[in-house]
């Protein structure tokens, strides 16, 4: 599911992406939200209600797929396994787990009443 919304500024002149109600994103699941740049994000809910974002393009398939990766942990860590090959990313900081010179990329994120917005920065 891609989700595509209006955006608005903030005024730390980041630019954020309006991307879904936080009750539409099911805890343990992955959404892609597309930016206004044409940049692919992997938005999570995580079970703890956690809230990540990282690039959606898998770095060794180069498929957009993260977003529907499996959600897990390593060692408390939270993840995001590849569905194509299963490398495993930290969604805090988007590196491979098993390969760290390879990363995702991360976003930030932000609930503004109950809408999730995820930045472009």
């Amino acid at each position: 599911m891609t989700v595509i919304d209006h955006q608005s500024p903030d005024i730390a002149t980041h630019t954020w992406t309006r991307a879904c109600a936080l009750t539409d994103l099911v805890p343990g699941r992955g959404v892609a939200v597309l930016l206004p740049d044409a940049t692919q994000v992997a938005l999570f809910r995580m079970p703890d209600d956690e809230l990540y974002a990282v690039g959606n393009i898998d770095p060794y398939g180069r498929a957009a797929v993260m977003s529907r990766g499996l959600v897990g942990d390593r060692a408390g860590e939270p993840t995001i396994a590849s569905p194509l090959l299963k490398q495993v990313f930290s969604l805090r900081t988007g590196l491979c787990l098993d390969d760290e010179g390879v990363g995702l990329g991360t976003h930030a994120v932000r609930v503004v009443d109950g809408v999730v917005d995820v930045c472009s920065c």
